[in-house]
This record gives C-alpha cells, structure tokens and sequence, in this order.
C-alpha cells in the first residue's frame, strides 16, 4: 500500500507541472480537463485524509459522502491556482502515507458508515485514495496522448 501510494503522489506531482496547453487537454468529450482533475484529485485527498482520521479516532463514525460536482463549481477549479493545490496535495498525500504505515494492517477492520455507500471498513479508504488517483492518473495520460 505505501509503495502504490508513493508510486501515484510521484506521478501526479509531475503533471502539477504541465504547461497551460496540457492543462487544458481532456481524455474525452465533455471531460474534465488535466487541470480540473488536478484540483479534484487534490480536494479528493482532503476529504480521504479527513475520513481516515475520524475512523482512526472514534469508533464506527458516520461520514457523509460529497458532491464532486458542487466542489468543483463552487471552489473555483477554473481561477484557484494550481500550485496552491500542488502544496496541498502534496502534504495530504504524506499525511495518508503516514497514517497507512500506522494503521493500514494494524487497524485496517476498522468500520464505518458511509452516507451513500453504507458499512465500509479504512482499509477499503486507503485503497480508494489509491485507486481514486491511479484513475485519474490514467485519464491524464489518455489526455495527454
């Protein structure tokens, strides 16, 4: 899990650095852009690491789950600057590896409830925020092709 997750923050730290053009390519028709899934993936971290910290720190909470949709209309994705989201993603993304080293194996049963999704467990959010991210990884690189 720590390797995949390294594996995933090392490649999409390096698109953080594309050039405006590729920003602003899509890997499909009515997508969103390199630049709108960099803010995605970023505010998507957020919420993941905040989740894995409450199901550390209290028994079974309830999380509620979020529009990405909503987020990304009304935080901006068009105007807020990439390297702002750079910085943020790039610290959560060691704020979960740290936590996964801690707690992926040894409290990995723990449950919770999720809003839309129902009984899940932190070892299934850990391996969402790397799966979530190698997908969008995968949509970047379509992009860019």
């Amino acid at each position: 899990m720590i390797q995949q997750l390294q594996q995933t923050k090392t490649k999409t730290l390096s698109f953080f650095d594309l050039d405006a053009e590729d920003l602003k390519k899509t890997y499909a028709s009515g997508s969103w852009t390199v630049q709108y899934i960099l803010h995605h993936l970023t505010d998507t971290e957020t919420v993941l690491f905040d989740r894995i910290r409450r199901i550390i720190s209290k028994p079974r909470p309830v999380i509620w789950g979020f529009d990405q949709e909503a987020w990304a209309n009304k935080l901006s994705y068009e105007q807020r600057p990439l390297a702002l989201s750079k910085k943020l993603y790039e610290s959560t993304r060691e704020g979960i590896i740290y936590y996964a080293g801690l707690h992926y194996e040894k409290d990995g049963h723990l449950e919770f409830i999720h809003s839309e999704t129902g009984v899940r467990t932190l070892k299934n959010e850990f391996d969402k925020v790397a799966e979530h991210n190698q997908n969008h990884i995968n949509q970047i690189i379509q992009a860019l092709k």
